[in-house]
């Protein structure tokens, strides 16, 4: 599997899936010459989505490929107040279907043909998730498919795996969200596909905004972080136990996906601008993970608000995300993380152009 190649963008096991199929010629079928994909993930903090289509190499007919023909981002903060109330706010709804209404536009005007709407731990949790969908799909026609957290892992590991170091016999590939994180140990294996590689996961109900919510994220003592990170450790210890006996090699390394540590790359690069051709694939050492986090923590509120790579949406989350990052280190330590700004639209993609055979 090789990586992705992305033009004109914006920055950017459960049931069955429901895939969403359009149409752009009456009606009938469209071959897989002319099919359209598109890949919506719903979290607790961001509506994303990636519209592709396949790419093919007669050259190398292994490969497995497409080409990012739109891309949205939005930052809807759709759980925002959910650890405290148990429900979505009117607010964050009207903010996320506002958000979902320009990807049905942007999804009709590239004439998508299929597709897969996925939403994830906000809408597992709230008391009104179920109201929720059903309001998306009188509103904007769309029908969100709320996944496991099994299936979150797997698509996450389906993204990513092809960043993994070929050499390494096992990989720790971590996706922190705004509501929870997921862990997935990675078995060696070259060529094959990233959800044939778990060997164990788990899903953390720890997300930036949960943790923000509880311990605070606007200004965050030493006493806050600690206690953010000490609570990351201790919810990973049944899982530490379970990977503990996996072999791990001297390439055995972590590998992220996530606002955080896009974030966290696009600081220690100094970006004028984020830039996701220079953060997608970075690996960060040890000793550079500990120095951008350690400059982060000194910032204030006001400064992570004005840095390019974090701005006002993320300051107040962004030290959470150091937090649960900090506890997954100390429970893997490796001297390397890969840093990955891809994950699940990227893994919904595949299996969407794997089940058309779109590669062969």
């Amino acid at each position: 599997m090789s990586a992705v190649e992305a033009i004109g963008t914006e920055n950017s096991v459960g049931r069955a899936p429901r895939l969403q199929r359009f149409s752009t010629d009456g009606g009938r079928p469209l071959s897989r010459r002319s099919a359209t994909y598109a890949a919506l993930d719903l979290g607790t903090n961001n509506c994303r989505l990636l519209v592709a289509r396949p790419v093919r190499d007669p050259g190398n007919p292994v490969d497995e490929n497409f080409r990012i023909v739109d891309a949205f981002s939005r930052i809807v903060r759709l759980g925002e107040g959910l650890s405290q109330t148990g429900r979505l706010s009117e607010a964050a709804i009207r903010r996320t279907i506002d958000a979902l209404l320009v990807c049905r536009d942007k999804m009709a005007a590239r004439g998508v043909t299929r597709s897969r709407l996925i939403a994830t731990e906000a809408c597992r949790a709230a008391a009104n998730g179920q109201e929720f969908i059903e309001r998306v799909r009188e509103r904007a026609g769309l029908e969100l498919e709320v996944i496991s957290r099994e299936t979150e892992a797997r698509l996450a590991a389906e993204g990513c795996a092809s960043l993994a170091d070929a050499s390494a016999k096992s990989v720790v590939l971590f996706d922190i969200g705004g509501g929870s994180s997921e862990i997935v140990w990675l078995a060696a294996g070259a060529g094959a596909a990233g959800g044939e590689r778990v060997r164990h996961w788990t899903s953390l109900q720890l997300g930036v905004v949960t943790l923000a919510e509880r311990f605070g994220g606007s200004e965050v003592s030493f006493a806050q972080f600690s206690a953010m990170t000490d609570l990351v450790e201790s919810e990973l210890q049944h899982f530490l136990a379970n990977a503990a006996r996996e072999e791990r090699c001297d390439r055995f390394h972590l590998l992220g996906t996530s606002g955080t540590v896009t974030t966290l790359a696009g600081v220690h690069l100094n970006l004028a601008r984020y830039d996701r051709r220079r953060v997608d694939g970075l690996w960060m050492s040890r000793a550079e993970i500990d120095a951008v986090m350690t400059r982060l923590r000194r910032m204030s509120y006001a400064e992570r608000s004005q840095n390019s790579c974090i701005g006002p949406d993320r300051a107040d989350l962004v030290l959470a995300g150091c937090a649960i990052l900090e506890g997954i280190r100390r429970c893997f330590p490796s001297e390397w993380i890969r840093i990955a700004d891809r994950g699940l639209r990227e893994g919904m993609l595949l299996e969407l152009m794997r089940a058309d055979q779109s590669f062969d």
